[in-house]
């Protein structure tokens, strides 16, 4: 007879099943909650203001670290059933409880102090920074010194960072407030030491500090402390001499004094000191001030390991790493003209892949770093890539370039001007004979500014030509040739000359493209070239841009045939000591992307690192 096995439970095998209800959280808050409105396992007793609180312990300590501590350790507390709280408003302690058995909070410009207090005082770490956004979120200039205070007696580093950096992006304007007057001497010499940037010219933030101190007697002897913080380097004697005779006009001994004061600050200053930043703004310079920005060394667009980019990437000397910037606010897309006009970044025009063909567009996008922030501009007359962008007398040129329109019959090559007072283009005198992937540079002279435009592909042959625009007489007259034919090269203006980097051109026996590895310099009085040095690494499409007496190849790839050869080496020849310099690598492999030089703020919020890799092999 077969018998049959009976199973027990405990010979079958074990499925494990995990159940985790979402619900769960909320209901063990709501259960919570209903016990403290019915009264019920209730066994503390919070005292604030004279008014009664009755809660479990065990909800406070879950979630305030100062509850936490005096129950579970060995304090007097642990064992009282009531406990006053001192320094507190029982609206506060009322509206904390609300949160803790809730985990909602109603915060308005009423209770907001209430509720800080007493977190800040129980150490409820969620609600002080619900508190510190919900300040942040309200800020102004007609509160912003109440929130600057409030940061400041609580702690909050964040929202003072925050309020200092909004005072300085809007001090002209805050400074005419009558708030301006109820900062405190400490206050105000913190503001003027913060590196952030500030709305106006360095001459006016003495000006400021000058009124501040001339609206109370008393403030005069904080005068020393404020005036160490105004950067008299940046302040040309005339306009020095302006704001003195503006702002102290009165014939009191307090304003000798303080004349005598600021006179003695601006000479100290003068001297060469090691604590003076080597960044400073000239008489021409593109900034409004430099405080809390530097000059950054930026990378735009083009091509990488994983394709085409319109990342935007920046290095700071001051931090030591590629950090990404922005992107162009555009679909990927390349050979487009850039150029910086008062310290903003013109991206216009290029080319962009649709359906296996190049789309050509007019359109172009300007970048305020300083904001962060991009707009759109007017589109130019004509759409255009491989061409080039300067800036000539406060205005941007177009020369040449490549166009949806067949232009290969054409004897001239378009250009066009755009005023960015006016938000339009212009046409102007046609540059002389059909060019494409030239390079392009603005010279100052004392009655305007020369353009130059060198080399570029006329159809299929590469130039060596060299012309001038006059801005003034909207005239083309031909210079002296390069010493070597040149397309997709740059350049520069250093010094006292122009240099021309990079390129390549054909050699004729063969049809390939040949490396030009020569730094050529312009004499531009005695149009005259010479070559300066010869490239240790010489590259197609890098990125090459000067910095001081230095010019940067930053990428780039190292044979015509191979891409997959691209570099990430950054090199940089010293035109005072004549020497090359190999730095650290770009974090990627990178070609066909344009550099540029920006004053960026120091104190961007998003300072993301960029990733390395090592590319191919």
């Amino acid at each position: 007879m077969t018998r049959v096995r009976e199973w027990g439970l405990q010979d079958r095998p074990l499925n494990t099943v995990h159940f985790e209800s979402p619900s769960h959280t909320g209901t063990l808050l709501c259960g919570l909650n209903t016990l403290r409105s019915k009264g019920l396992l209730l066994d503390i007793t919070l005292v604030a203001e004279g008014e009664a609180f009755q809660a479990h312990r065990v909800v406070l300590a879950s979630c305030s670290d100062y509850f936490r501590a005096m129950f579970t350790d060995a304090m007097k507390e642990s064992r009282q059933s009531e406990i006053c709280l001192n320094g507190v408003t029982a609206a506060g302690i009322r509206l904390l409880l609300e949160y803790a058995y809730t985990s909602r909070l109603a915060l308005n410009l009423a209770n907001i102090q209430d509720v800080l207090s007493a977190a800040s005082h129980v150490q409820v770490v969620a609600v002080v920074e619900a508190c510190s956004n919900y300040l942040q979120a309200q800020l102004d200039l007609e509160n912003c010194i109440d929130i600057v205070t409030i940061a400041e007696t609580y702690s909050l580093t964040q929202l003072r960072r925050r309020v200092y950096r909004f005072m300085s992006g809007h001090l002209r304007e805050f400074s005419r407030s009558p708030d301006f007057h109820r900062l405190a001497p400490q206050q105000l010499e913190y503001l003027l030491s913060c590196d952030f940037p500030v709305d106006c010219p360095e001459g006016e933030v003495l000006r400021i500090v000058l009124r501040w101190l001339h609206y109370d007697t008393v403030r005069l002897s904080f005068a020393q402390r404020l005036l160490r913080r105004i950067h008299f380097s940046e302040i040309a004697p005339r306009d020095l001499e302006a704001v003195l005779q503006q702002t102290l006009a009165g014939h009191t001994y307090q304003d000798h004094q303080l004349y005598r004061q600021v006179l003695g600050e601006t000479c100290r200053q003068s001297r060469p000191r090691s604590s003076i930043p080597s960044m400073s703004v000239s008489q021409t310079s593109p900034l409004v001030n430099s405080r809390g920005m530097e000059l950054a060394v930026v990378k735009v667009g083009g091509f990488g390991i994983a394709g085409i980019t319109n990342e935007i990437t920046y290095f700071l000397p001051s931090v030591g790493k590629w950090r990404h910037l922005t992107s162009i606010p555009h679909v990927e897309q390349c050979n487009f003209g850039t150029a910086v006009l008062d310290n903003d970044l013109y991206v216009v025009g290029g080319c962009f892949n649709q359906s296996l063909q190049e789309n050509i567009h007019p359109f172009g996008f300007r970048y305020s770093p300083r904001y962060n922030k991009w707009t759109t501009m007017a589109p130019m007359q004509r759409e255009r890539c491989r061409f080039s962008l300067n800036v000539v007398s406060g205005c941007l040129y177009a020369i040449g370039g490549a166009s949806e329109e067949d232009l290969s019959e054409e004897e001239t090559s378009p250009c066009e001007r755009y005023d960015p007072q006016t938000d339009c283009w212009e046409t102007l005198r046609p540059l002389p004979g059909f060019r494409t992937q030239h390079a392009g540079a603005t010279w100052p002279r004392q009655d305007g500014h020369w353009l130059f435009v060198s080399g570029g592909l006329d159809r299929d042959l590469v130039l060596s030509s060299v012309l001038r625009y006059d801005a003034e007489t909207d005239a083309w007259e031909q210079r002296a040739p390069m010493l070597t034919p040149r397309a997709d090269h740059v350049m520069l203006v250093l010094g006292e000359r122009l240099y021309v980097c990079g390129g390549w051109f054909e050699d004729l026996d063969t049809g390939n493209r040949v490396l030009v590895d020569t730094i050529d310099a312009y004499d531009v009085e005695t149009d005259h070239w010479e070559v300066v040095t010869r490239i240790p690494t010489p590259r197609y499409h890098a990125g090459i841009v000067g910095v001081d007496n230095k010019i940067f190849f930053i990428g780039g790839f190292l044979s015509d045939a191979m891409f997959d050869r691209a570099t990430a080496i950054i090199e940089s020849y010293n035109l005072a000591t004549d020497t090359w310099t190999t730095g650290d690598k770009y974090p990627q492999e990178i070609w066909e992307h344009t550099c540029v030089t920006l004053y960026i703020p120091r104190c961007r919020d998003d300072m993301e690192v960029m990733a390395s890799n090592e590319g191919r092999t």
